[in-house]
């Protein structure tokens, strides 16, 4: 009898112990799930696919992050590589992954300079768009903490679904990107990548207030990640973005903020009001790809990779403290 009650001692022990250490174990609260695909989300206007990650027993309410992979990658490789997913887990929000098919683009890319595919309620914007609305209503997420970021080609879609919708997104970060509707711009996708457009930052602005005519605001923030290094897309498009946005939250283009972070130059340039409106990092040494930086750290996430670079800044950690998602 004795031994019956001290191994019942131990058994509830043994429990209280389990249940205190996932309390502080970060992480644990939400358990790896797997990639899915959904299907019928909408007329789909853009011929994409849509993939999701959702952690297991994630609650309803959480956040939403929209992740738009670069040319010649897929969702699954980008949401893995970049550290969304492992974010995913350990902060527990969902993950919304678009991916391309090659009919639309031989490389994969998303279709960012093409005048039907950025334009309100039509091309590969409406599709994503139409994932979002999809997403929130499955899992009823956060509709007013809704996240959108990507890589090269899909960090200019990043930049054309801030501009088309920005009433679906509360901010947008943009790793080796482009402005919205820079290809128009320059006259050529390839100009707008390795010269640049020479635009001001009015008119920058206006091409984002004309995307969404008569929208007043709120409009998402923007953070940028650039290589000073990238010779696909020149740094020169992160300072453009940063025009163009600081010009549509009506701020000027003189930094409030300049210091380092993880040893890199960092920027902030805030509203009348005082809230940020853009921040820059520029990578130094950097050439073209998204910045990671793999380990079990609390500031490290992601895998390196073909343009997943391993430069000690895992960008998708910084954008989510940034957000709030962790």
């Amino acid at each position: 009898m004795t031994q019956t009650r001290a191994a019942r001692r131990l058994t509830v022990l043994a429990t209280l112990l389990v249940a205190l250490l996932s309390l502080v174990q970060p992480g644990r609260a939400h358990a790896a799930a797997s990639l899915e695909e959904v299907t019928g989300f909408g007329s789909d206007p853009g011929a994409l696919r849509m993939f999701r990650y959702v952690p297991a027993g994630l609650p309803a309410g959480r956040p939403v992050v929209v992740a738009l992979h670069g040319c010649t990658q897929d969702a699954a490789g980008y949401g893995t590589g970049s550290g969304w997913l492992q974010l995913a887990d350990r902060w527990g929000f969902s993950v919304v992954l678009p991916q391309q098919r090659s009919a639309n683009n031989a490389s994969n890319c998303f279709d960012w300079f093409q005048s039907g595919d950025i334009a309100r309620g039509q091309g590969e914007a409406a599709s994503i768009a139409q994932m979002v609305d999809r997403q929130l209503a499955d899992v009823s997420g956060d509709a007013g903490r809704v996240y959108v970021t990507g890589l090269s080609a899909g960090g200019a879609m990043t930049a054309v679904m801030m501009a088309a919708y920005p009433e679906k997104f509360a901010a947008g970060g943009i790793a080796a990107g482009l402005p919205y509707g820079c290809a128009q711009a320059a006259g050529s996708p390839y100009v707008c990548m390795y010269v640049g457009a020479t635009q001001t930052p009015q008119q920058w602005g206006d091409r984002v207030r004309a995307a969404r005519p008569g929208y007043g605001g709120p409009w998402p923030t923007l953070t940028v990640f650039q290589g000073t290094a990238d010779y696909t897309v020149k740094p020169v498009n992160m300072t453009d973005l940063m025009r163009q946005w600081t010009n549509v939250h009506g701020a000027d283009q003189t930094a409030d903020v300049s210091d380092t972070v993880a040893g890199y130059p960092h920027q902030v340039f805030r509203d009348p009001a005082g809230a940020v409106a853009v921040e820059t990092y520029s990578i130094t040494g950097m050439g073209h790809g998204q910045p990671v930086d793999p380990g079990s750290g609390g500031e490290q996430c992601g895998t390196a990779g073909a343009y997943l670079l391993d430069v000690g800044l895992c960008a998708a950690y910084r954008l989510g403290r940034a957000w709030g998602l962790g």
